[in-house]
């Protein structure tokens, strides 16, 4: 039995360690919090979107940035001090720009394939999340952005995704707590929302019954490999202690680049700060004012989820600005706002505030396959999709490993392994 370790305790980390566990791997996990999901995949937006599935790689993100650079509430703020790697980045971004079409629709058939393995493996584990099988609408308040997301559509349906339009007064009808004045929007039935956090530790818990050596509280200093033994060297109090493995799997986020170098490969993930909400439902009519159906506000990039009874979750805008985890009272001020303006009977007396970092590909696709040494592989980068589309590129990468395990050369996957 071939042993392998997985970097990383998040989303992808804990779904890949799942994947290769129930292939009948010897699994090894490290990570670095005492817990699953402490990171990136604490209190996203919690959507689980492939109507989300559009791509970045476009001019008009680009012109956006430019725009709102010296706005500090701007769904997206790009800080303006340079560094090789934000240089570097933008470079790739924009040379990712034709491509922006086809990425987009092997992005919505990523995430469609991706629903069958996690709600199986949800049900197989017993693993509760407070899903919400009631659709995502898209809502927008002019023409224009009505316009452009009929076009959106037509590349989704191309991936295997069906979305409709829908006029002002359906709306109302498929969420009648949302109060202002549309254009119109986009309704995909067969999208859900859940709670990432929830399920990340409802998995983790079962592949330790599988067997798995979750080594929680685990500081990674350095990785290596030969292409034949893989090593894992951990920091610890009584100094450097390093792990042997047959292969293993970088799924670190935002710190997959830096493992990425010391294995001789080049990951070029950077880290796009998120922020969210939690209004926290503490009576009666905050809870029927709150929606139940998850909305897409694409003017202000806004997703939200209903968690249960009691949880409201809003999170969106984008932040380039290194590697700062700070929450910052004038990026949170806007997603407060945003629930007063659309949901006024929502009590936002009690809002916790979150930020996190989404680990961004230049291209906007997710890098999973092998590496340069052939016991190397990725499962990382998703971007604004992390919770969408883990469970197929956990599977996709445990297939990849099972065919290096038996010697086999490996199978080409809609995500190529040089993405």
């Amino acid at each position: 039995m071939q042993s392998i370790a997985v970097i990383g305790g998040g989303i992808t980390g804990v779904t890949t360690a799942y994947a290769l566990a129930k292939r009948g791997f010897s699994v090894t996990l490290f990570e670095r919090h005492r817990y699953a999901a402490m990171d990136t995949s604490f209190a996203n937006g919690g959507q689980l979107s492939a109507s989300n599935a559009e791509v970045w790689t476009h001019w008009s993100t680009i012109l956006k940035g430019i725009k709102w650079m010296l706005k500090s509430d701007a769904p997206l703020l790009v800080n303006p001090k340079p560094s090789w790697h934000k240089i570097s980045w933008f470079a790739e971004f924009i040379a990712s720009i034709p491509h922006y079409r086809q990425n987009t629709i092997d992005t919505a058939r990523l995430a469609v394939a991706a629903r069958e393995h996690l709600f199986a493996w949800a049900d197989a584990e017993g693993v509760d999340f407070d899903l919400k099988k009631q659709g995502i609408l898209h809502i927008y308040r002019d023409k224009k952005g009505f316009d452009h997301a009929a076009k959106v559509s037509e590349l989704l349906a191309a991936g295997g995704l069906p979305r409709q339009a829908v006029t002002p007064e359906e709306m109302r009808a498929i969420e009648p707590t949302l109060a202002g004045t549309y254009h119109g929007g986009f309704y995909t039935e067969s999208d859900s929302t859940g709670d990432i956090h929830k399920f990340t530790n409802g998995l983790a818990a079962a592949v330790e019954r599988l067997g798995v050596r979750c080594l929680w509280g685990s500081e990674v200093a350095r990785v290596a490999s030969d292409g034949r033994c893989a090593t894992v060297t951990l920091r610890t109090d009584a100094g450097e202690e390093p792990h042997h493995f047959d292969a293993l799997v970088v799924c670190a986020g935002v710190g997959s680049r830096a493992l990425a170098a010391q294995l001789g490969d080049r990951v070029n993930i950077y880290p796009v700060k998120g922020y969210s909400i939690t209004v926290n439902l503490l009576d009666e009519q905050s809870q029927q004012a709150a929606p139940t159906v998850s909305l897409l506000d694409d003017e202000t990039k806004l997703v939200t989820s209903r968690l249960g009874l009691g949880r409201f979750r809003v999170a969106g805008t984008a932040e380039f600005n290194g590697y700062n985890r700070d929450i910052r009272a004038d990026r949170i001020k806007p997603l407060v706002d945003w629930v007063n303006q659309c949901f006024p009977g929502v009590n936002t007396r009690q809002v916790v505030p979150w930020a996190g970092l989404r680990p961004m590909m230049p291209n906007m696709m997710p890098r999973v396959g092998h590496g340069r040494q052939a016991n190397v592989f990725y499962n990382t980068g998703h971007g604004h999709l992390g919770w969408t589309l883990s469970a197929v590129t956990a599977d996709m990468i445990g297939s990849q490993i099972g065919e290096w395990a038996r010697g086999q050369a490996p199978t080409r996957h809609l995500v190529p392994a040089t993405a």
